[in-house]
Formats: C-alpha cells, sequence, structure tokens
C-alpha cells in the first residue's frame, strides 16, 4: 500500500496545472476606450469586440489554461481620463498590457507613461505618429493596428489623381487624429500633384461648417477632403448638400461606421473614404486571405449586438488577438510580450495582413485599403 499511494503521488506531480482542477492565475489586459463621450461610435464597438473575445476565451479554457482577464476603463475620449486610466491599470490592475485608447490624441498622451513603465501598448487609434519617436525610430514600447494616416492620405491622391483632380480643399478637426491627418495631407500633396486651395478647421464640438464650406466654395476646389472622427463627418455632408456643393468629399478612414452615413441620411450619399476590407467583405473574392475571419467576425459581431459591424471593432479584434497570441506564446511577461509583437509575422487580422518589424511598429502597407464609396445608404467597392 506505502508504494502504491507513493507512485499515485509522483505520477501526480506529472499531471499538468489545470488538469486536476487548479485554478491557474488569471492573465490581466487593461483597455480604455472611449465607450461614452463625441467618439463613443468607436470605443462602444471596441468595448464590445472585446468583451466578445474575452468570453470566447474563457469559454475554450483559457490561454494555456489562464483565464483571461480583460479590464475596461471608459476614457470619454477625454486625454486626461486616459491617462488616470492608464495609469490605474499599470500600477493597481498590474496588467501586462494594454490595448486601446479609441483617439490619436489619447493615445499621444500615454506614449510616454507606457514608455517609461516599459508596458507594451496596442493602440486603436490610426495617427502614425503614435508609433514614431521625435528620432524617427519607432517607440520601444508602442504598437497600432489601424492603417497609418499617411497611408490614407496617399490613397485618396491616388484615387484623385485617377480622377484628373489636382485642385483640393481640406477641412479638418482640431483633435489628435485630425492634426495629424492635416499634417500628412499638406505633406504628402505635392508629390501628389495636388494644389491645396482652401485649408479650414473646426471644434470638435461645432456643429455647423456652413461657414468653412462657403469659404472653400469661394475657392472653387474640384473635391474636399474632410478628416476627422465626431459626429463632425456627417455634418460636413449634409452642409455640402445645402449648399448645392456636388464636387466629390473624400473622409478619412474615420469614416468606417455605418452611424456616419445613417446621421448624414442621403447627404452621404456618394462619400469616398480609405478603409480596411471589413466593411466590404462580400465583395472581396473567395481567395483573399482576410475574407473568413473578415466574415466570421461580422457574423458574429452582428449576431450578439444586433447591429452592423464597424472599421473600429475591428481595430480592437486585431490589438486584443495580437496579445493573446504573445501571452499564449510567451505569458504576461511585459518584456517578452513587447518582444514577441515587435516580430509577429504575417499576422492576418481585419486591418489587414501585418509584418511588424524594429523598424514598423504597424505592420501594414497602403494595400491594406481599398477605397470605399457610400452607395444606397451602405458601403460598396467603386463600380460593384
Amino acid at each position: 500500500m506505502v508504494i502504491g499511494l507513493g507512485l499515485i503521488l509522483s505520477l501526480g506531480l506529472l499531471i499538468p496545472a489545470g488538469v486536476t482542477g487548479e485554478k491557474l492565475e488569471e492573465y490581466k489586459v487593461g483597455a480604455v476606450f472611449a465607450i461614452t463621450g463625441p467618439a463613443s461610435w468607436l470605443g462602444e464597438p471596441e468595448r464590445n469586440t472585446a468583451l466578445m473575445i474575452e468570453e470566447e476565451i474563457n469559454k475554450a479554457g483559457g490561454i494555456n489554461g489562464h483565464p483571461l482577464k480583460l479590464i475596461i476603463e471608459d476614457t470619454v475620449g477625454d486625454a486626461t481620463k486616459t491617462v488616470n486610466a492608464v495609469k490605474k491599470l499599470i500600477n493597481s490592475d498590474k496588467v501586462c498590457a494594454i490595448i486601446g485608447p479609441s483617439r490619436s490624441g489619447c493615445t499621444l498622451a500615454v506614449v510616454p507613461i507606457m514608455q517609461e513603465a516599459k508596458v507594451p501598448l496596442v493602440s486603436c487609434a490610426a495617427a502614425e505618429s503614435i508609433v514614431l519617436a521625435k528620432d524617427g525610430t519607432q517607440n520601444k514600447w508602442i504598437f497600432k493596428t489601424p492603417q497609418k494616416d499617411s497611408h490614407a492620405a496617399e490613397k485618396i491622391f491616388e484615387d484623385m489623381k485617377n480622377k484628373g483632380i489636382n485642385q483640393i480643399a481640406i477641412l479638418s478637426g482640431t483633435t489628435g487624429f485630425g492634426a495629424q491627418g492635416r499634417k500628412q495631407l499638406i505633406k504628402l500633396a505635392p508629390a501628389w500633384g495636388m494644389e491645396i486651395v482652401a485649408d479650414e478647421t473646426y471644434s470638435p464640438k461645432d456643429s455647423d461648417m456652413t461657414v468653412q464650406l462657403t469659404k472653400m466654395k469661394g475657392k472653387k476646389p474640384q473635391a474636399i477632403v474632410n478628416w476627422s472622427i465626431v459626429p463632425a463627418q456627417a455634418i460636413v455632408c449634409k452642409n455640402m448638400q445645402q449648399l448645392d456643393m456636388e464636387i466629390p468629399l473624400y473622409q478619412s478612414h474615420g469614416f468606417g461606421n455605418i452611424k456616419y452615413v445613417a446621421a448624414a441620411g442621403g447627404a452621404a450619399e456618394g462619400t469616398l473614404f480609405p478603409c480596411g476590407r471589413l466593411l466590404v467583405v462580400d465583395y472581396l473574392p473567395e481567395n483573399n486571405p482576410q475574407k473568413k475571419l473578415l466574415a466570421d467576425y461580422k457574423k458574429d459581431y452582428e449576431d450578439r449586438f444586433k447591429e452592423k459591424v464597424s472599421t473600429f471593432g475591428g481595430h480592437a479584434y486585431d490589438s486584443l488577438w495580437l496579445v493573446i497570441e504573445a501571452l499564449k506564446a510567451v505569458g504576461p511577461d511585459r518584456a517578452k510580450i513587447r518582444e514577441y509583437l515587435e516580430n509577429k509575422k504575417d499576422y492576418v487580422g481585419t486591418g489587414g495582413v501585418y509584418l511588424f518589424s524594429p523598424e514598423d511598429h504597424n505592420g501594414l502597407t497602403r494595400e491594406a485599403f481599398e477605397m470605399i464609396v457610400v452607395k444606397d445608404g451602405g458601403f460598396a467597392l467603386p463600380g460593384k
């Protein structure tokens, strides 16, 4: 009997943790989204997506047996609230990584904090400056999943050039995203043969852009580019219709939520913008490497939340799954997660096929974009 008991005990030592019912430690990941406030059309689908993934992971047994604990903070789209939330997640909750924020300005506000604390951040915001240090290298602890604003500007200019457009007006919000987008448009315009004949801005709280658009109309541009994320995107469409401005309107990739189209009503018809392929998955060929993932995510999200999927939820999808893949491979060690992300190759996400490297913490090219048009109140590929 003694020998038998000893054999049982020794075999027990070989049983992996978790198999015997032992509860393994949680893997804690922070998330900071603009769930309420003026950017809620970004943060709410990001929050919904993250919760859906957390539930999926834990129903399947966790990450290598470890439950995933997502700690979500609502930033209200405010930089100060974002800073406070990030400090709480790092110092009190002891998270191993953070996804978000939703907005570029909020992300830029927390970059120094993440760098100093040496905690990896995978942002859901688009400004290229998020990952760029002042010396032109990549911020060591910062990554992002949305496509670059510089690539968005190039995609717009490429479409304009193909249509013979070279006299343009730009309109932008004074948010971090708007300011960075304006910077890219001005910087890249000469290389694409574009002359900016008018340049106007507006506050995120502005509810009418008639004054700015009237000034632009007098300059006779061939097209207008509006760059923002707030509901003003829909207002610009309405104001242009009221002023009988029948020239093309291009929006940034911040237009990638059908709620903006609905808010603008018929005034959004024909609006063009560069965006990831999630919004036009039904138009993609079967051999597209993203199609299955996009179709599955779209169905899961829309079945669960009874609303149309948006590109913003897709940013959270990519950010959280990248962190999950890192946790599967290296566990909750912050430095190892950072190293894993920096060297992740051929990762198929909603935003494109990512090729991260020490020289590129976004990992996407301009080819991650499609030019999308608003057609019959929905999104389509031009000519389809």
